[in-house]
């Protein structure tokens, strides 16, 4: 056991200064900067197009054989969404004050530009499976569009780390922990149903999962909504005081609490920008695996598809978190109560939705959480399914049924232990695989803001569903034969 200590205890010596230096002093600055410059670089599509991504999302549900853009869309909004939407948030008020949540939307608005450029890249760059479902994502134009699989190699293994082991677990502690805070299940009974649930939906493969997302996420994203809203339409005379509460604090002339100067501007950005980029992961180089699933007519469709998942996820559901936190007498008294003490992020948000909805808000809270959690491990699979048919292309099939036990082994360690661990080495994982993935998509901008182009061409030109030409790339023979290869491969989509 002193050994078990002491191994661990070095493993922490380097990655804890590793990860602290990756995400402190590279990735927030090359997310932000990445941000800024595809924003500019597609003239500020996500104001220009917004109306147009809303329209594109809502009526993409079209069948036909694959999986739908919806679909596409509602799995990575599955990954996207989880317990950081509900403990995340309130992690970010509790160290960064109300001024974080104003930069996280900044930084969701600048990560709707890359979202599309990760998602359009995505979807140029797929190939066909053999079970009628696309296959793509940053490891595949990585190798396709730069010609380094070596590198596409690197970010298919920090994704699988991350997304398929660490945050499994991470999300089935969640759910284990809150059903026995609300309805006194003992956490392994929970880790078994979760086994059994996940199981059936992954022994399915990526069109089941596709299809259970199209079902359970706009339903959990609606009921969350709509408590918020009783929430904000409650307290209705509070929400302009509210509003310049987190305007002020985020411009460090908010009111002192607790003894305080007043909050820090720095910490606000800090917190609130990290929490917008962990939550919408615009740039982490997830969403793109769910994207390049999407059968569509042009990879732009998709691209804006997914870039209004980035609103749905952060302007929304983040916001509904805030909303509820910030309009109950909770985050006031403990801010006064308990300032600079640790606090777990989903504790203050169920104890805000008690407040406000008494013991149901607990109940409800719960509930939430469960969905929320078991569809984000179903999208976890899924991004993972597709990074492991990348690494071993000739032995797919049994490297997904690997992967699949060894996911389900990861639910249920997760219900019953500690993962302090697993996580901290998610959170390196997860910083090299964003890196990788931000110096591709730097080098790649040019292929997707040509295919924007063309989109936006064909709907001058009275188009109603552009569809997509190959030639308008430079190198169309870096694309997949039969999939983009010719206008009239991609009309038959």
């Amino acid at each position: 056991m002193e050994f078990i200590t002491t191994v661990e205890n070095a493993i922490y010596a380097v990655m804890n200064p590793v990860s602290g230096f990756i995400w402190s002093f590279i990735l927030v600055y090359l997310l932000l900067g990445a941000g800024i410059v595809f924003t500019i670089a597609t003239r500020f599509m996500q104001f220009r197009l917004l109306g147009h991504m809303a329209r594109v999302t809502f009526t993409s549900r079209g069948s036909g054989e694959g999986v739908s853009a919806f679909q596409a869309f509602a799995t990575s909004l599955a990954a996207r969404v989880g317990t950081g939407n509900l403990a995340g948030v309130a992690l970010a008020l509790w160290v960064g004050g109300p001024g974080a949540i104003f930069w996280m939307w900044m930084t969701a608005i600048i990560g709707l530009a890359t979202a599309f450029i990760e998602s359009t890249l995505g979807q140029v760059y797929k190939i066909e499976h053999k079970d009628g479902v696309f296959r793509g994502g940053p490891a595949y134009y990585i190798e396709r569009g730069l010609g380094q699989r070596w590198m596409g190699c690197l970010f298919a293994i920090f994704l699988i780390i991350a997304f398929g082991l660490a945050f499994c677990g991470a999300q089935s502690n969640t759910i284990a922990q809150a059903v026995d805070g609300a309805f006194a299940v003992p956490t392994w009974i929970t880790g078994v149903v979760l086994v059994a649930l996940t199981a059936l939906v992954i022994y399915g493969g990526i069109k089941s999962v596709a299809r259970a997302a199209e079902k359970i996420v706009p339903i959990m994203a609606i009921a969350y909504l709509l408590v918020a809203l009783y929430v904000l339409f409650a307290n209705i005379s509070e929400v302009p005081e509210m509003l310049a509460l987190i305007v002020k604090s985020a411009f460090g002339f908010g009111p002192a609490i607790g003894g305080a100067a007043g909050y820090s501007i720095k910490i606000a950005m800090e917190n609130g920008i990290k929490r917008g980029l962990f939550s919408n992961e615009a740039g982490m180089g997830s969403a793109p695996n769910a994207a390049a699933t999407a059968n569509v007519k042009h990879p732009a469709a998709q691209g804006l598809v997914q870039s209004f998942g980035v609103v749905i996820d952060t302007l929304i559901i983040c916001t509904c978190t805030a909303v509820v936190i910030l309009l109950s007498g909770v985050y006031d008294t403990l801010m006064t109560t308990s300032p600079g003490q640790s606090i777990e992020g989903i504790t203050l948000t169920q104890e805000a939705m008690v407040d406000h909805l008494g013991s149901f808000g607990e109940i409800f809270i719960a509930i939430a959480i469960f969905f929320f959690a078991f569809t984000s491990i179903l999208a976890n699979f899924a991004y993972s399914a597709v990074n492991v048919e990348y690494l071993f292309p000739r032995h797919g099939d049994r490297a997904v049924s690997i992967i699949r036990l060894m996911i389900l082994a990861m639910v249920m360690i997760g219900s019953v232990a500690n993962l302090t661990f697993v996580w901290n080495f998610a959170d390196l994982a997860m910083g090299l695989m964003a890196t990788t993935n931000l110096i591709a998509m730097l080098l790649l901008a040019p292929v997707a803001l040509r295919v924007l182009k063309d989109y936006e061409r064909q709907r001058k030109n009275g188009v109603k569903e552009p569809v997509f030409d190959p030639s308008v790339l430079k190198h169309p023979e870096q694309l997949a034969k039969g999939v983009w290869t010719s206008s009239e491969n991609a009309a038959k989509q």
